[in-house]
């Protein structure tokens, strides 16, 4: 009988196939105590097990696959710098010597030390890093514990056309999925912020993430529907459904098709308005994807690695000279570098006697925290000001709550500004000083914030969490994270509407942009300025393009205005629905 399982659509897409489960098997970590004698022989045996696993992940990266806009080498790089990172197994060799312990107990304590600071992360990309960490040291374990390679890690195994059923899975599964022609996976655990996910995306594989119990209720060979757009693998599938979703396949095939005419296109809408679309970028792979696609410039740089898996502050030098490549990367082209959205935990910092706060999605993070240390922030606003001097930069301030704090930025900047010029420091006296619009007091108070900033770009992840009382990656309560709920629409296009009477740019950053489920409604409200992953870039290009904004915009302008929860629900239906 035909039954469904659901989860979160973390890459879109339609797959039918058989089931390919990756039964890792479990990993138990004991603890027992190494003789003095032998403390020297178990740290060589700790590095000889990460030697082993770095060379297994050159392999991987041996068999990259050669799909334009996906570099996935930095994927597989990002494990391999984890592996050498002295923070992770410099610290597991150093407890076997203090506690006379096994490699492997002392490479469990690391890892749950490294586990717990991220999971003290309020942004969700950020937080997901944890199971990078995870990833990198169950090789490392596997390697110990004398375990077999997985099953899909071995050459020659026939899994193309298959779909993959895992608990979890790495970049390097990810790789080789590609690799092998797999056609989708579906993992238990994982998100849309995963480094797994991001890549699925990239590659065009669809992914479903969060499916609790998955191998509980599928069975190896057994045919299956995956639907990345809704987040649903359909098992036992009759006749008609195969059909059904044979016909969305083939249309989704040749939409995509349709995607590559429109790579250096303009994005105009149908009735003639301009939209300037943006790409948020971090690793190199969206580097090389925003190019590709023709991104008007990056509307959201994350600057939050340059912190990561350090004991130390990086040097303003480090700041610039990664800023600088940036610029000079994209050539002429825009560049919005967002500073520091991080918060005070063990992550990247530690003071003594720092307390752990309760709830750190509402304490001492992002801005707060930059203004609060200024060894901490002020190399970097150096560095970003001292960058403007070789191509068109912004700087964006992540989380501000109020005007005091936006006036106390403004004027960190142009203190910058006169000690550089008195340096003989080249820098753009006119770069642009924004925010990101992501607490509710700011898009209530937006007008008064456009009194003394240059642009805003409306950061929709936090906004909705913030606006609804929820974490959205909580499963008891994520089913509030609405970005259509009226209470958040109100907020944003509060946040338009005062950019509109300051003669200021409105962008939006969160996912909410790169949702073309959400394009035509935004641009009823009024926006013009998107920024999103690479990935979705041609397709939101699509939708702009094929829509004319004066039929819609009545109709999206009054959503604030109905009170009727089922007129409200048409309305958003109606302009919701892609044709």
């Amino acid at each position: 009988m035909t039954f469904s399982l659901h989860g979160l659509g973390v890459s879109r897409g339609y797959a039918i196939g058989r089931v390919h489960i990756v039964s890792a098997d479990e990993m138990i970590v004991t603890e027992y105590a190494v003789e003095g004698e032998q403390v020297d022989a178990e740290v060589r045996r700790l590095f000889d097990a990460v030697n082993q696993a770095k060379r297994q992940l050159r392999s991987v990266r041996s068999h990259l696959p050669t799909t334009p806009g996906a570099d996935v080498a930095a994927f597989i790089d990002v494990h391999l710098m984890m592996i050498e990172d002295a923070t992770l197994t410099g610290n597991a060799a150093q407890s076997i010597k203090q506690r006379q312990c096994n490699a492997e107990w002392a490479l469990k304590l690391q890892r749950d030390e490294l586990v717990a600071a991220f999971e003290e992360m309020e942004d969700p990309y950020l937080r997901a890093r944890k199971d990078d960490v995870d990833q990198v040291i169950n090789r490392i374990q596997r390697v110990l514990l004398n375990h077999a390679p997985l099953k899909h890690e071995i050459d020659g195994r026939s899994v193309e056309g298959m779909i993959l059923i895992a608990d979890d899975l790495s970049p390097a599964d990810t790789v080789l999925m590609d690799h092998n022609k797999i056609s989708a996976f579906v993992t238990d655990s994982g998100g849309p912020t995963s480094h797994t996910s991001i890549l699925a995306r990239s590659l065009g594989i669809p992914g479903i993430a969060g499916v609790h119990g998955v191998r509980k209720f599928v069975s190896e060979n057994e045919l299956v529907i995956v639907d990345g757009f809704e987040g649903v693998l359909i098992g036992e599938p009759d006749e008609r459904i195969l059909d059904h979703y044979r016909e969305k396949q083939s249309a989704f095939e040749q939409r995509k098709e349709q995607l590559v005419s429109l790579r250096n296109s303009n994005t105009i809408t149908r009735d003639g308005q301009r939209v300037w679309l943006n790409a948020n970028v971090e690793l190199p792979a969206d580097f090389e994807m925003a190019a590709e696609v023709g991104a008007s410039g990056v509307g959201l740089y994350r600057t939050e690695f340059l912190y990561m898996n350090r004991r130390d502050f990086p040097p303003e030098k480090e700041h610039f000279e990664t800023y600088r490549d940036l610029i000079r990367t994209f050539a002429g082209v825009p560049v919005t570098i967002r500073t520091l959205d991080l918060g005070a935990d063990k992550a990247f910092h530690e003071k003594p006697g720092q307390s752990v706060e309760a709830n750190p999605a509402l304490g001492l993070r992002a801005i707060r925290l930059s203004l609060r240390e200024p060894e901490l922030y002020w190399p970097q606003l150096r560095a970003i000001v001292r960058a403007s001097a070789y191509g068109p930069v912004r700087l964006m301030i992540p989380m501000l709550s109020t005007v005091d704090e936006a006036c106390q930025v403004v004027e960190n900047i142009r203190s910058v500004q006169e000690n550089l010029k008195k340096q003989s420091i080249e820098f753009n006296p006119s770069m642009p000083i924004g925010a990101m619009i992501e607490v509710p007091a700011a898009a209530v108070c937006a007008d008064a914030f456009a009194e003394v900033l240059d642009f805003f770009s409306i950061g929709t992840n936090d906004l909705i969490q913030y606006t609804m009382a929820i974490d959205r990656v909580n499963d008891e309560v994520n089913y509030l994270y609405d970005p259509v709920n009226p209470a958040v629409l109100r907020l944003i296009s509060m946040t338009i509407e005062a950019g509109k009477r300051a003669n200021i740019p409105v962008a939006m950053c969160g996912e909410m942009a790169s949702d073309v489920r959400y394009t035509r409604l935004l641009l009823g409200m009024g926006l013009r300025e998107f920024s999103v992953h690479p990935s979705m870039l041609l397709e939101v290009r699509q939708v702009i393009n094929e829509t004319d904004v004066s039929a819609i915009e009545a109709s999206s302008r009054s959503l604030i205005e109905i009170n009727s929860q089922e007129r409200f629900k048409a309305v958003v239906d109606e302009l919701t629905q892609i044709n």
